[in-house]
């Protein structure tokens, strides 16, 4: 049986995400910390973001595609300053919040509380929370629960999804 076969097989005996996960004692789901009131949405069509922001933007906010790792100048960004959404501007991150991970991609411990929604990630067969953007629900990245304390998660997420604003800019107006 090949290795494919044998892992869907599990899954579809229902162990397969139990018998993995349950080497550590919480899964990143059960560890996500209380997010606040979320941001009224920014509704609009596939076409109309597509006019707005540039194609690797749109392809990594609204078709869930994953930049290189390495490739944004935003992992090595060590300024004071606000993470906000490519798309819609809405602030995601605070500076403090970031570290060095690692994995060649920005990665933080914590977000703005209200700033992002989460869901079930299936796509690699084993399930990953994936997050976005609150508000205009922009895709960016993954959390997972190895990160640094206090919160031990690591939000690890796509250059491309955010802008950086430093600590003396006034942050963008949120696009509406």
């Amino acid at each position: 049986m090949k290795r494919r076969q044998f892992i869907l097989s599990l899954f579809a005996a229902g162990v397969g995400a139990r018998a993995v996960l349950s080497s550590t004692s919480t899964s990143a789901t059960t560890r996500l910390p209380a997010i606040g009131s979320p941001p009224v949405p920014l509704n609009k069509s596939k076409a109309e973001w597509k006019t707005l922001i540039s194609a690797d933007r749109y392809d990594v906010l609204f078709e869930e595609a994953t930049e290189r790792p390495r490739s944004s100048p935003l992992n090595t960004e060590k300024r004071d300053g606000t993470f906000v959404c490519a798309a819609c501007n809405l602030p995601l991150f605070k500076s403090t919040h970031k570290y060095e991970s690692g994995t060649g991609w920005p990665s933080f411990f914590d977000v703005i509380a209200g700033a992002v929604a989460t869901k079930k990630d299936f796509k690699h067969i084993f399930p990953r929370t994936e997050y976005h953007c609150a508000r205009c629900r922009g895709h960016q990245g993954h959390v997972f629960d190895d990160g640094p304390a206090p919160t031990r998660l690591r939000y690890c997420n796509n250059g491309l999804a955010l802008l950086f604003v430093a600590a003396d800019t006034p942050l963008p107006a949120l696009r509406s």
